[in-house]
């Protein structure tokens, strides 16, 4: 199908974004990589009267440092973030997470940005936002705010953000010491959403699991945490029987979705099952 008519703006600073959205109101919408709006306006699930594209603002990439935080820009390509040096060395769970969305010619267009202000819960770096206590930086006419992952994602295809915001970069924590990490999902096909994913951080001292953080994918209309599956996990010998008592929890507080590639109690399921592989491989057990 052909989209419906709608103007395009294509700003070269985050400030002009900004008063594009502005101007336009509720209406416009923000292009990223588009791999996934693209489609939605195609089938004309959407209807924007202004299309903000900002593909051309280049203070939206690229990796860096600050203190004890890396910081990704809202543009950088999931390509990039999977060869980045830095996000390898403290946020390898991301590079790896990254490296499982859809395919290279997704991963070579689609942005870390745009993938989160997306919202699907299927999508797979929601919960490994989240995982890691991520802050998400948005700029509006008001100045810059940041927002906690945990605050962000506010229901399906919904988040914090306002209309007039767009989404500047990602700040997440350094993972330094003996950290773990793995992203474990079930999928139909090689490019299919994820039916259920987890991304799960481990750090080890003296063989014991002093720390944890593991976040699902597709268990509810917006990332989870498992919060029981982490206490569970804390102070624990960092072995099999450990581990697979820790998951257990996994489906608990979350709402899964039932649809048409799986019942509910079906993803609490794989949740179970995938967050004992998941820890599994961070801890190295």
């Amino acid at each position: 199908m052909i989209p419906a008519q709608f103007d395009y703006v294509a700003p070269t600073s985050v400030a002009d974004a900004v008063a594009a959205l502005s101007e336009a109101g509720e209406d416009a919408k923000v292009l990223a990589g588009g791999q996934s709006l693209i489609p939605v306006l195609r089938l004309r699930l959407s209807y924007p009267s202004v299309l903000v594209d900002l593909r051309r603002v280049s203070e939206l990439r690229g990796v860096r440092e600050d203190g004890n935080e890396l910081v990704i820009g809202a543009m950088t390509r999931h390509a990039d973030v999977i060869t980045d040096p830095l996000v390898r060395q403290y946020a390898a769970l991301v590079a790896e997470a990254a490296g499982t969305v859809a395919d290279p010619a997704v991963r070579h267009r689609g942005t870390f940005g745009g993938a989160l202000a997306h919202a699907d819960p299927a999508g797979d770096l929601a919960a490994v936002a989240l995982a890691l206590d991520a802050q998400l930086v948005a700029e509006g006419p008001g100045g810059r705010r940041s927002i906690a992952a945990a605050d962000f994602f506010v229901d399906y295809l919904q988040t914090a953000l306002s209309p007039d915001e767009v989404l500047v970069e990602v700040r997440l924590p350094k993972l330094e010491g003996q950290w773990g990490v793995h992203y474990e999902k079930f999928n139909r096909t090689a490019q299919a959403w994820a039916i259920v994913g987890v991304a799960a951080a481990v750090r080890q001292e003296n063989g014991s699991i002093v720390d944890a953080r593991v976040g699902l994918t597709n268990m509810s209309s917006t990332p989870v945490r498992a919060s029981a599956v982490e206490a569970a996990l804390r102070g624990t010998s960092a072995d099999g029987r450990s581990i697979a008592a820790a998951a257990e929890h996994a489906a608990e507080g979350t709402n899964a979705p039932s649809d048409l590639a799986g019942a509910s109690d079906y993803r609490e399921h794989l949740a179970r099952i995938l967050t004992r592989r998941a820890v599994s491989a961070a801890a190295g057990v």
